[in-house]
């Protein structure tokens, strides 16, 4: 390259540009670690999901992690999730809170809580939810019934080429307790709130998760908010059935 005299100013701040430019890039990636890859994480049989007090506890051994540690996101709550012929079940903890819930059935998808997503086909290659798409929120407070207790819903995905089953009102089995730095959730999804749900031809399922606190922001399965996560199924990880 050729610089004539009067141009080297320029030249010399654009390289100085130049190089501040490429080394940023070089230490802040522009795509995330949790877009370049597909998770998997175990899910284990439990023959008992659930009892009418849902005082069920599962082990370490059943924790969902949160790869979005690999992008130094926050991780306060706890997720485990267990599963037999008759359903999935689950449990979370959300600890560190100092502000009050913010839960309102009206708002749902805004609200503290935790929203999973379910194909049970685990479809990884398409953009638009099927019927075997399923995005379940569980509120610890904000029931329409009685404020205070919890609320638990099967939600329409945006943009959807067809939508699951409808199901009851009172499908999905939740129980919460809330305390002033938290709140703790368990909650099961029988198999016939779930459009297509075989544990014996299918041990696969499309799977994401996304524990939203207004305080604290989401705690994701991988890829995080900042990607349709809430609509697009090619977004998901996979729930392997053990």
């Amino acid at each position: 390259m050729f610089v004539r005299e009067n141009d080297s100013d320029a030249f010399v701040a654009k390289f100085i540009s130049t190089t501040f430019l490429l080394a940023l890039t070089m230490t802040t990636p522009l795509i995330p670690p949790t877009f370049l890859f597909r998770f998997a994480a175990p899910c284990i049989k439990t023959d008992k999901l659930w009892t009418p007090k849902g005082k069920i506890e599962f082990p370490e051994s059943h924790r969902v992690p949160s790869f979005g540690e690999l992008e130094n996101r926050p991780v306060f709550a706890d997720l485990r999730m267990a599963w037999s012929e008759k359903g999935l079940a689950f449990s979370v903890k959300v600890v560190g809170k100092k502000q009050e819930l913010w839960c309102r059935p009206t708002r749902i998808e805004d609200s503290d809580g935790i929203n999973i997503w379910i194909d049970t086909r685990n479809t990884q290659n398409v953009h638009r939810a099927s019927r075997f798409c399923h995005h379940f929120v569980v509120l610890p407070q904000g029931g329409f019934r009685d404020p205070h207790a919890p609320l638990a819903v099967l939600c329409e995905i945006p943009r959807a080429r067809e939508n699951p089953k409808r199901i009851k009102e009172d499908a999905i089995k939740a129980r919460s307790e809330v305390k002033k730095t938290g709140y703790s959730i368990r909650a099961f999804i029988p198999a016939e709130a779930m459009t297509g749900f075989d544990t014996n031809d299918h041990r696969h399922l499309g799977f994401s998760y996304a524990v939203v606190d207004r305080e604290l922001g989401w705690q994701t399965f991988a890829a995080g908010n900042e990607f349709p996560i809430t609509n697009d199924p090619s977004l998901w990880g996979t729930l392997d059935l053990i």
